[in-house]
């Protein structure tokens, strides 16, 4: 081999090399380009209110539903609140805040049968609110009284999935279950968009599209994924990643309960058909912090959040309600009633709940008991005892 036809060999790579940089960068300008230009969502409610059509989705709601929406949510803000509230007195460990997401679990939650089943994170109260799980269930769970504290088969409601993305394989499972059993029924999965980028949920898009699966995956896209923005987890939006599972995706106005509605409930009408999954992204925003263990104030803007509360999904739709004579005056009146009496009960009923015996962890691990159980028992009574009076405080 020559010196020169080494040297041309060198060149020609460093050529080959210098196109491929260019053909890259091209790509990411493009790439770049793209998620510049936000994709339209479907949106039925405008932020001002102002009720708007869309060629592939639409709904027809009776006052009355509309004013059962505005209720959920209205409620559904009032307890979490409450929430929060009661974890800044040290009544509850840790609470997770759903404020500024009402419409997409209300919405979402409202657009299912009975006979539906939901797989949650651990953000979705309103979607429990909906399901008829006791509000104050969650509660306990979060104060450490409860491992969830209501049965998921009586509400078709799964207990809180704290494990980022293995619910929506165990909705997957459920839905590829359901199949098998000749139902008409159908799930929706919930999820963030941080726990988007996990791999338990693009093994479920994997499973959930080969066997055609009536699974609806809800993925609440808030923006944050706990301090890291959407820019930083993803290139493209959210939803066009169903399009490499093979299924379709939409995002709607996570904002919007009406759009929410009907979104969900044509996803879920699809699913019944028997024509397999949808991915929906809900285009919203975490309004408070992640857990309030987080300072959002750390990492992003108060500009940001401003400019989305004027996007509020309980104003925009009482803005419309107003304008369109859909509640009066006294609606308004009676439901703040409710809600400072829903605010009562749920501290009352919180501050009563019993501690619960502290050697109680240890039982039903294993039906028939264990060895090393027992040894941890045993450890575990003695740190107790070497506390003044017995037991730790």
């Amino acid at each position: 081999m020559t010196v020169e036809s080494t040297a041309a060999r060198k060149t020609t790579r460093r050529s080959s090399g210098t196109k491929r940089t260019a053909s890259a960068s091209a790509s990411t300008k493009k790439a770049t380009a793209a998620q510049s230009a936000e994709p339209e969502l479907v949106q039925l409610l405008t932020p001002e209110g102002e009720r708007v059509q869309h060629p592939e989705y639409d709904i027809d709601l009776s006052s009355e539903e509309l004013r059962g929406l505005y209720r959920d949510m209205v409620l559904s803000r009032r307890f979490d609140a409450e929430a929060t509230a009661l974890q800044r007195q040290g009544e509850l460990g840790l609470w997770a805040s759903l404020l500024g997401q009402e419409a997409a679990q209300i919405g979402s939650g409202r657009a299912l049968r009975d006979d539906d089943y939901v797989f949650p994170t651990y953000r979705e109260h309103a979607v429990a609110w909906c399901r008829g799980v006791d509000p104050t269930n969650l509660l306990g769970m979060f104060r450490g009284v409860n491992n969830g504290g209501w049965d998921p088969n009586t509400n078709n409601f799964h207990l809180y999935t704290i494990v980022l993305g293995s619910q929506t394989l165990h909705a997957t499972g459920y839905a590829m279950g359901i199949t098998k059993d000749g139902a008409d029924s159908a799930v929706i999965a919930y999820f963030g968009d941080g726990a988007s980028s996990q791999g338990d949920v693009n093994e479920s898009f994997v499973f959930s599209a080969v066997y055609n699966a009536p699974v609806v995956f809800f993925c609440q896209n808030n923006q944050w994924a706990i301090s890291e923005p959407i820019e930083k987890q993803t290139r493209v939006p959210l939803y066009q990643r169903a399009a490499g599972f093979g299924f379709p995706g939409v995002r709607v106005d996570g904002n919007d309960v009406l759009a929410c509605l009907a979104v969900t409930r044509s996803a879920l009408e699809r699913a019944r058909r028997g024509e397999g999954p949808t991915l929906i992204e809900a285009y919203t925003y975490r309004m408070a912090a992640h857990t309030t263990s987080d300072d959002p104030t750390r990492y992003r803007r108060d500009a940001e959040r401003e400019e989305w509360e004027a996007k509020d999904p309980i104003a925009r739709l009482k803005a419309y309600m107003e304008r369109e004579g859909h509640a009066d005056a006294a609606f308004f009146e009676e439901l703040e009633t409710e809600s400072e009496a829903l605010g009562k009960h749920v501290r009352e009923v919180v501050r009563a709940m019993p501690v619960p015996e502290h050697m109680a962890i240890f039982d039903n691990v294993y039906a028939d008991g264990h060895a090393l159980v027992d040894e941890e028992r045993a450890q575990f009574a003695a740190y107790q005892a070497s506390f003044e009076g017995g037991e730790a405080e």
